[in-house]
């Protein structure tokens, strides 16, 4: 168990693929802090942890102020005598098109996802460096922070914020000995549970089958499990010259996302300005226009899912 001896947080971890997460780094011998805001599902967590032989405490608290950042690093050093591992997974939906989207909707998901990522981070990385530790930090983001997606102004807004806030992080914290990555996960939770075109991969996972290649091969998209193999490797002394990454898992695929580069670039004496933009953007730019949201192929005919009951 090459963590053995090690420490981790997990935010967000009663439930879901925070669980998975929390799981496998245990399997893989760290003691771990379990975090949820519902006191009996944390407990259930910490008890599962603890029936296979491994260490677990919880703290109940929701993410985003210092305060509770502050008490998962406490939690760890008072439990277990240190701090090795943070995975930053704790987060909310609240999923509506912008003009339908209040304040409050916007604030709690970048509250819980964007200042709770960047409030345990500081934290923990303040401990890290105060005690020499060359730690890992795990922060979740996903697929619509990397591509839009209809309806998630807000949770768009947030992941891709982690993921700038990764990039920026890695060169920060480098000189310490610190890394700090991305994971970007696609698998079956509480989200893609309610859109029609996962419906047969949902059903599978949740009556302990296996997902149909199409899903797990062309689409990349699998079980929590798939992706907490991921985790627990970047927490490893292994992934030490992995840092500022962004990088994908699910179902039997693994992907290593690019950071944002100028695709195009020409020039034009005396600068760009609006006559000349109108009479050459087209000729110069326009086929290489940048596509947004993500782009599925049509569902086989064995994996289109049943139709309503009226």
């Amino acid at each position: 168990m090459s963590l053995a001896g090690k420490v981790a947080i997990v935010t967000g971890s009663g439930r879901g693929l925070g669980l998975s997460y929390a799981q496998e780094l245990s399997r893989q011998g760290a003691a771990v802090v379990i975090n949820d805001v519902d006191a009996d599902v944390a407990a259930d967590a910490v008890a599962s942890i603890a029936a296979a032989g491994g260490k677990a405490v919880a703290v109940v608290a929701p993410v985003g102020s210092t305060e509770t950042a502050k008490a998962l690093v406490a939690a760890a050093v008072e439990n277990f005598g240190r701090l090795d591992i943070l995975v930053t997974n704790a987060g909310v939906l609240r999923d509506k098109s912008i003009l339908k989207m209040t304040d409050e909707d916007f604030d709690l998901v970048i509250n819980v996802h964007l200042r709770g990522t960047f409030t345990c981070v500081r934290e923990a990385y303040g401990y890290f460096k105060e005690n020499g530790i060359a730690g890992r930090i795990i922060t979740i983001g996903s697929p619509t922070g990397q591509r839009g997606n209809f309806g998630q102004t807000n949770y768009a807004a947030a992941k891709a914020g982690i993921v700038g806030m990764v990039r920026t992080w890695a060169l920060e914290m480098k000189r310490a000995g610190v890394t700090v990555n991305a994971v970007i996960p696609v698998a079956a939770t509480a989200m893609t549970k309610t859109v029609p075109y996962f419906a047969k991969a949902v059903e599978a996972d949740e009556a302990g089958e296996v997902m149909h290649d199409f899903f797990r091969k062309e689409l990349g998209f699998g079980t929590a499990d798939d992706v907490a193999g991921l985790i627990a490797f970047l927490a490893s002394e292994e992934a030490g010259n992995i840092n500022g990454q962004a990088i994908g898992a699910g179902g039997d695929r693994l992907q290593l996302w690019s950071h944002p580069e100028a695709i195009a670039s020409e020039f034009h004496d005396g600068g760009w300005d609006y006559t000349t933009l109108q009479e050459q953007f087209g000729a110069v730019f326009g086929s290489k226009l940048q596509s947004v949201g993500e782009r599925f192929p049509e569902l086989p005919a064995e994996l289109q899912p049943e139709p309503a009951a009226k």
